[in-house]
């Protein structure tokens, strides 16, 4: 996250957030990255995994917190037509509702989402295995839409 190139690319994707640490210059490649125009997606991770999420994004943007995102959000409707967030839908529904996080510019929901965190979910898991039959076709093409809508939102906001 302190990588310059990492500024080459308007969207990062970050797996498995639930034991990530930073150290000092990272957060503040990631919060200049995100203040830039950058947007990331964090994905996989359920349970108390988002403790730690929460915990290392106050570091990176103090003054922000995660707020719970609805259906009406503009993210869900940026390509696909995303009608309903079903909290039973996510990969690890089992170990809690499936939520959609986001941090805003300025912690105001009217301004630009910074990130999204896809708490109790692995949309990369369904998408990695779409081929396979390991997942159901019907999930894989739902979490295809999430992923297009992210692409999507980011590359116009």
């Amino acid at each position: 996250l302190d990588d310059p190139e990492l500024s080459n690319f308007p969207i990062a994707y970050m797996s498995e957030p639930g034991f990530w640490s930073m150290s000092e210059a990272e957060r503040s490649g990631l919060r200049n990255y995100l203040l830039k125009g950058g947007f990331i997606i964090f994905d996989d991770f359920r349970g108390y995994h988002v403790e730690n999420l929460i915990a290392q994004m106050r570091l990176v943007y103090p003054e922000a917190s995660f707020q719970k995102l609805d259906v009406s959000h503009q993210i869900f409707h940026s390509f696909f037509e995303i009608k309903a967030l079903d909290p039973n839908s996510g990969y690890y529904a089992r170990e809690g509702n499936t939520e959609w996080l986001g941090l805003f510019e300025d912690n105001d929901p009217q301004k630009r989402l910074l990130a999204i965190a896809n708490n109790n979910h692995d949309l990369g898991e369904l998408w990695e295995f779409s081929d396979t039959g390991y997942v159901p076709v019907d999930l894989s093409n739902e979490a295809y839409k999430f992923g297009v809508n992210y692409v999507m939102y980011a590359m116009t906001h």
